[in-house]
């Protein structure tokens, strides 16, 4: 697909960035390249004919203003999303573009929901955050595997992992939240956020192949707390985490990932589990696939060619659950991921 106006994409030097911005291009957008350090821009434009180069700086407001004059939409890829969500999401909506962020940092993605809903419903510019692996798949699943329900009781959302080598940006963003909470862990139960000191326990989970039977460190929380209740009338939203990928994240001398094949794809392979319960009945959906950053470039990609392209079910700030047909949106993700839904 082409489109006249390009796509920009703000941290397209960092690691997932870079996956954005060749998704983009697999399918035919233009690109404007973007983020604070104007010589790695020029590195990386030299590996994409055609990109063009826009430095900006979050704390410089007209820099962001040109670098997303005249474009179609931006994707935000550079964290810490607290750091950068807010000006951002700001540069878009005056220039009326859609923006979507690939933010797992549940603090961060709370502000957008909060700070940017009036805003962005009063302009009718779609915003959507979290449209990455942590969020925004775990979203669409839930979403998908509800179907006709209009409640749930529970949702769980499973990672199994079979590693987990961070980014830099990945641990940036983990320190920020850990800061913003002061160390406390968090939940999403009794229809609320809450926060707490209780110690992670483990549990076993049951995942479908290839992973099978695994230990999880339970209430392993990600952004699918925000995501999932900003538009499922869901009381308890429960992330669990592999707890090979756990300990990979938790030590500081694990390194960041290292290509294995032609499209730059760590080996890690990942299982996402939802299971959703109402009244005794439960629904399960299940996405397969390689390496959670590189998945997220598809995810992001898909989106904004939604929203360019119209189909959406709403506009404002709204996670991909409620902007888009999840079961629709899922499929659409073949080859690059392997999903099963309820039928």
């Amino acid at each position: 697909m082409g489109t006249a106006a390009a796509v920009v994409v703000y941290g397209a030097t960092g690691h997932t960035g870079r996956f954005v911005v060749a998704e983009l291009r697999r399918r035919g957008f233009a690109t404007v390249i973007s983020g604070r350090d104007a010589a790695q821009l020029e590195a990386l434009a030299a590996e994409w004919p055609g990109a063009v180069v826009r430095p900006a700086t979050v704390d410089d407001a007209s820099s962001l203003d040109r670098a997303l004059a005249g474009a179609a939409a931006v994707v935000n890829c550079a964290g810490p999303f607290a750091v950068t969500g807010g000006p951002i999401v700001e540069a878009a909506l005056r220039a009326g573009i859609p923006y979507v962020d690939v933010a797992a940092e549940i603090e961060a993605n709370v502000s957008m929901f909060a700070d940017y809903a009036d805003a962005a419903r009063k302009a009718a510019v779609p915003v959507v955050p979290a449209m990455a692996f942590y969020g925004g798949l775990g979203d669409l699943l839930v979403t998908a595997a509800m179907g006709e329900w209009t409640a749930a009781d529970v949702a769980h959302v499973a990672y199994g992992l079979t590693s987990w080598h961070p980014t830099p940006g990945t641990r940036a963003a983990g320190q920020v939240s850990h800061e913003r909470r002061a160390g406390r862990r968090v939940r999403f139960t009794d229809g609320a956020l809450q926060y707490h000191d209780d110690k992670a326990s483990e549990q076993e989970w049951v995942f479908p192949e290839p992973l099978g039977r695994r230990a999880v460190i339970a209430e392993f929380t990600m952004a699918d707390v925000v995501t999932v209740p900003s538009h499922l009338a869901v009381p308890e939203v429960r992330t669990h985490m592999a707890v090979e990928a756990a300990r990979d994240l938790a030590d500081e001398n694990t390194p960041a990932p290292e290509p294995v094949d032609a499209l730059g794809r760590s080996d890690q392979t990942f299982v996402v589990d939802v299971l959703v319960s109402a009244g005794g009945v439960e629904r399960r959906a299940t996405a397969r696939g390689q390496d959670i950053y590189a998945i997220t470039a598809p995810l992001a990609v898909e989106a904004v060619a939604r929203i360019l392209d119209g189909h959406t079910r709403t506009t404002g700030v709204a996670s991909a659950g409620a902007m888009f047909d999840a079961a629709d949106f899922l499929r659409a993700l073949t080859p690059h991921l392997s999903v099963e839904l309820p039928h």
